[in-house]
């Protein structure tokens, strides 16, 4: 029989927000994280009220795909009841990812785009599907994973609990092992940390704490655009005489990283060179090695006459290219900034953004956040979205009629 040996829990706000709008549930064998999207503080609501709805355990752990999806369901009609009669909670939704742990299986309840994975083996597989945008357009093969990473519509999300007044909930099982180390998560990790990266860091600690740890700092160190909440658990195999034991099974999933190519020791990683090097620690020498000082250089001398003439007019060409590609740059800047178009923010609200849709390398963001609504997009039809969420370049007064329809249609429903 299947038991959770050790499980961490941590959540945390980002550098980019100032309120946590997720919520997170961890009473073994139950675990569910929710990630809520709304104006004011309504998303905190939805996530919370989300996460109520598991408070009291599966009526029928027999049945607990069915029990996860009535749980589900139950926190939809809770949200959606409220953000229909509170008119600053109006399309309130949250994600939701819920995972019980039986004696044998792990089934998965999942609606949004928080997710699921397992470490088995140094193996990470992912065992949800996102319901967004972007996702759904590389499963149709009309985008490809690099271009859904730059996406400006990847923040939408087509599934939520709370926007309609009913919902579908994707409900799996999986045969679980001795070992497996299960990580559920909101999109502030996974939008910020590249899923090969996540296997590298779960694989260095040996320890669910420091691994949770670690995966949190990351995902701060990379911009911690949203909320971060992280869940891990380890699972352990019981006999009837208490014993831990081990089997062997199959997991059906879908690989995101290959396991290390060398065997790892499995002793705890408290902190390699570069994280110290992060964290400001000097590395010492070993022991018996001897420290070598190296003499500062000497300043080097001015140089003048003939040689100093032939170096400015080397360097003089290249200066002024650069003054002019300035000029012209900084004029395209100016120009952009006449021009609207609406989109969606990183928790899916329809907002209006001020520039060109376009994203250079390096994240160089080519607009703006000029507007931001309560209302979800995830909430309009999929023909809404479109005719609406295309980028079309529009006037300030455009932009902003629509976006007074877009609410006042909201209001009225």
């Amino acid at each position: 029989m299947l038991r959770v040996a050790e499980h961490y829990t941590g959540t945390d706000t980002g550098l980019q927000r100032r309120a946590n709008e997720d919520s997170l549930l961890a009473r073994s064998p139950l675990f569910v994280v929710a990630d809520g999207m709304g104006g004011a503080q309504a998303g905190e609501v939805a996530s919370r009220l989300a996460v109520e709805s598991f408070h009291d355990g599966l009526g029928n752990p027999a049945r607990p795909e069915e029990q996860l999806a009535a749980n589900a369901l139950a926190a939809n009609a809770r949200i959606h009841e409220l953000s229909q009669s509170n008119a600053e909670q109006a399309g309130m939704g949250t994600t939701l990812t819920a995972v019980y742990v039986g004696a044998e299986e792990v089934a998965i309840a999942h609606v949004g785009d928080s997710r699921a994975y397992c470490l088995r083996e140094g193996e990470l597989l992912r065992l949800t599907d996102d319901h967004s945008l972007v996702d759904e357009l590389i499963r149709e093969g009309r985008l490809t994973p690099e271009e859904a990473e730059e996406h400006p519509q990847r923040s939408i999300i087509t599934r939520a609990l709370g926007p309609e007044e009913t919902v579908e909930v994707d409900t799996r099982s999986f045969r679980a092992r001795p070992g497996d180390v299960y990580l559920l998560c909101s999109d502030g990790l996974t939008s910020m940390v590249p899923e090969v990266r996540l296997a590298e860091i779960l694989r260095a600690h040996s320890r669910l704490h420091d691994a949770g740890e670690a995966l949190i700092a990351e995902a701060n160190r990379a911009g911690g655009r949203d909320n971060i909440t992280v869940i891990l658990l380890r699972l352990e195999e019981v006999g009837a005489d208490g014993g831990v034991l081990d089997q062997h099974t199959t997991l059906t999933g879908v690989p995101v990283a290959p396991p290390p190519g060398v065997a790892e020791s499995g002793g705890e990683v408290e902190m390699d060179g570069a994280a110290a090097q992060f964290a400001g620690v000097a590395q010492a020498p070993p022991p018996g090695l001897p420290v070598v000082r190296r003499r500062p250089r000497r300043p080097a001398q001015p140089q003048s006459g003939p040689r100093r003439k032939r170096r400015l007019r080397r360097v003089l060409p290249s200066v002024v290219v650069l003054g002019v590609l300035g000029i012209l740059l900084a004029g395209a800047y100016i120009a952009s900034q006449s021009v609207y178009f609406i989109g969606t923010n990183s928790r899916g609200l329809v907002s209006i953004f001020q520039g060109l849709p376009y994203e250079l390398p390096a994240g160089i963001k080519l607009y703006s956040s000029y507007y931001v609504s309560g209302v979800s997009a995830s909430t309009l039809s999929p023909r809404r979205r479109n005719s609406l969420l295309d980028n079309t370049w529009r006037s300030e007064a455009d932009a902003g009629g629509l976006m007074h329809s877009l609410e006042l249609e909201q209001l009225s429903r």
